[in-house]
């Protein structure tokens, strides 16, 4: 098992399988970002060896990530892999939906379990506004297929950025009364790339839940008042479906973390928000053994932070989201 010297017991890997993506999300990366060559990143019998070493040391769940996982070559057989691994009780994945069409059935064949699909808006105008080169038809038509694979319960992701679609979220949480999905409403994180958007655009989750209520009303506290992962969750009375408010920025949930990842290069990161970071793919590659691998994993988790620092103003700038995985 994988404890951290705060007794946190970590059982949770965000595995990024690329930092590709076929969409330019303004909060996520600039335009014209320049995507690391193939070779740099884990190749599949890699992605797998490193998944089973963690599995052997106590992580049950994984979640695929990106960048956007599905433009990934064999990402089907990627998560038959995974699934298959000894200990590997649940796989899942986020992604921005554009190609789920095609892929939910075969990617729920393969043992995937659920899947957190990025909507951040309803409106096609500011659907294309918010990430540059997507159609909300693409996704859409993603969230249904989801659906009728059983990959679910499905849970929509929303990151809300002041100027764009903090007006949206009413009609976003009006998905949940006729739907059994969970909405969840993210604060925007500053990152290397689009920090100046990603501070200055910051809608917390208290202005978030206020315009929910001007519209449904008090909202209902769900899942017992305890954090589903990273939400804070409630219902709107009479709706099939959850509201989930994810607040890093405004409250930070560091003392019930789980979570570390990979990152599509093979580096380890205990923490979203802070820079500090294992390369596990070079000593991989340098024929490191499987004992010195698992010891240099024990001793990253051992020294995970206890949370992040952006309240002393501490702005991990060493990678752009879309290279973390989210």
């Amino acid at each position: 098992m994988a404890f951290d010297r705060f007794g946190r017991k970590i059982h949770y890997l965000r595995i990024s399988l690329t930092d590709h993506c076929n969409l330019r999300c303004v909060y996520c990366m600039p335009e014209d970002m320049t995507f690391r060559p193939n070779p740099e990143l884990m190749q599949d019998d890699e992605v797998l060896q490193l998944a089973g070493l963690f599995a052997e040391l106590g992580f049950d769940k994984i979640r695929l990530t990106g960048g956007e996982p599905t433009v990934r070559a064999h990402i089907v057989d990627i998560v038959a892999g995974i699934a298959a691994l000894p200990g590997i009780h649940t796989v899942t994945m986020t992604t921005n939906g554009v190609l789920l069409a095609k892929l939910a059935g075969p990617l729920a064949m393969a043992g995937l379990k659920r899947a957190n699909i990025s909507l951040d808006t309803l409106d096609p105008e500011k659907f294309k506004r918010l990430t540059r080169w997507g159609k909300l038809e693409d996704v859409w038509n993603g969230i249904q297929a989801a659906e009728a694979a059983g990959l679910t319960p499905v849970k929509l992701n929303a990151v809300i950025v002041r100027g764009y679609n903090e007006s949206d979220v009413a009609s976003l949480a009006r998905l949940t009364l006729d739907n059994p999905w969970q909405v969840r409403f993210i604060e925007m994180m500053p990152f290397a790339g689009a920090t100046d958007l990603q501070t200055g655009g910051v809608v917390r989750a208290a202005e978030i839940q206020e315009r929910i209520e001007q519209a449904f009303g008090p909202l209902e506290v769900a899942n017992d008042g305890q954090l589903d992962g990273e939400a804070r969750v409630f219902h709107i009375p009479g709706g099939r479906g959850d509201l989930g408010f994810i607040s890093s920025v405004s409250a930070p949930f560091c003392a019930s973390c789980t979570r570390a990842r990979l990152t599509a290069d093979g580096v380890l990161r205990t923490c979203l928000l802070r820079e500090h970071e294992l390369d596990l793919l070079t000593p991989l590659r340098a024929g490191a053994s499987l004992d010195d691998l698992r010891a240099l994993i024990l001793q990253a988790v051992w020294d995970k932070p206890w949370g992040h620092g952006l309240a002393e103003g501490e702005i991990p700038m060493n990678r752009v989201m879309s290279e973390i995985g989210g």
